[in-house]
């Protein structure tokens, strides 16, 4: 699928490039990975200037504070700020490509008005507190309780794996609110302040060093019924609908950077004296065709989320399956084409390659991915 361009369309691109090339050498220098407080700042920072030149939110519905753009300007845009190096979503991530998308679609008018004009502005941070110590890949099992208690709900449990809790300001949230129904029945979706009474995050040093991840207790903490997203017991529902976005436009930005590192992985090998190496030469051939359909993918699963309200269906498990294997090689390639400077940690690959390991375990499983494709696309029986 090649996705044409109008004159409007490279109208825009046009002014988007000038605009990047305005800005981007006004910010300020990075913080230091491992300091996220600074992080977050300077992601915010970003935000809001997305925000002020009218390019936050490009793909969200007007309603929800969006500028209702095209799929193909949604897909120039990512092109241009990833070309131009401009910052990625960062410590905004979740709430701009998982708890934002979701509210917007199965929150109420009054929801809306209240949290998602803080993210697009770039004032509020949100957290991921899906997976717990013995519900990761079966989400379904997870322990965490609420109960009511008049216009509150009463929260206790602990999530883990929870995405940028230690700067957090709500947390979308997963709860089990009647512990007799089905396990996919009896779960409310939640979002919580994460300043509230009874919460304690612990952050997790990853393998890459980072802590970009936490375990967060939670004693008791008191949560308005009017927090809820949906109707209570309904949260599998709208877990979907988040995880739909997880998994299949929330990457879209990824693959183009996988594009440019390939591009330079290439000329890495022909400046470093390898490019005679004619197995590495194929195994970039291949990672080539692998990342130019992703991209293909991506486009269709953009196109397609916008026949469905915005919603992508199950051809993201297709996306996020293959993307996660196709990463690994990539950074599995990039160590080769180091050689001994793959040790060197400070190198952004290096770093890169250790995250990537990741990828088939985070925003669901490949065992799990397999098993939606299997049932839900080729209608295959359920394994037994």
């Amino acid at each position: 699928m090649e996705l044409a361009h109008s004159p409007e369309e490279e109208e825009f691109r046009a002014r988007l490039r000038a605009w990047l090339a305005e800005v981007l050498p006004t910010l300020p220098p990075k913080p230091s990975p491992d300091d996220w407080p600074a992080r977050r700042a300077y992601d915010l920072g970003w935000q809001r200037m997305l925000y002020d030149a009218g390019y936050a939110g490009l793909h969200w519905a007007v309603d929800a504070g969006g500028r209702g753009a095209t799929p193909t300007q949604h897909l120039i845009f990512l092109e241009e700020t990833e070309k131009a190096g401009a910052p990625y979503v960062g410590a905004n991530f979740v709430g701009l490509l998982h708890a934002g998308p979701t509210i917007a679609a199965e929150g109420t008018p009054g929801q809306r008005a209240r949290w998602l004009p803080p993210v697009l502005r770039g004032e509020e941070v949100w957290c991921q507190g899906f997976s717990e110590p013995d519900a990761g890949s079966d989400l379904a099992s997870l322990r965490t309780r609420a109960w009511r208690d008049g216009d509150t709900y009463v929260v206790s449990g602990s999530k883990i794996w929870t995405s940028h809790a230690e700067v957090a300001d709500w947390c979308e949230l997963l709860v089990r609110t009647d512990t007799s129904a089905p396990k996919h029945r009896g779960i409310t979706w939640l979002a919580m302040p994460m300043d509230a009474p009874g919460v304690t995050v612990r952050p997790l040093r990853t393998l890459a060093g980072s802590n970009e991840f936490a375990e967060v207790f939670l004693d008791e903490v008191r949560v308005p019924v009017a927090n809820r997203v949906g109707a209570e017991n309904d949260g599998w529902r709208v877990t979907m609908v988040t995880l739909s976005f997880e998994r299949g436009t929330a990457f879209v930005g990824e693959v183009v950077a996988c594009r440019r590192v390939l591009r330079e992985l290439a000329r890495a090998a022909h400046d470093g004296g390898r490019w005679d190496d004619a197995p590495l030469r194929r195994r970039l051939g291949r990672l080539n065709a692998e990342f130019r359909a992703l991209w293909r993918l991506t486009q269709w699963n953009v196109s397609e989320a916008e026949k469905t309200g915005g919603v992508p269906g199950v051809g993201g498990s297709v996306f996020k399956l293959r993307y996660s294997h196709a990463r690994q090689e990539l950074f599995d390639t990039a160590a080769e084409v180091l050689g001994a400077g793959s040790l060197d940690l400070d190198h952004p690959w290096v770093l890169d390659r250790l995250s990537s390991l990741s990828y088939t375990i985070a925003a669901g499983t490949s065992q799990i991915q397999r098993n939606i494709v299997a049932e839900r696309i080729l209608g295959l029986p359920k394994g037994r």
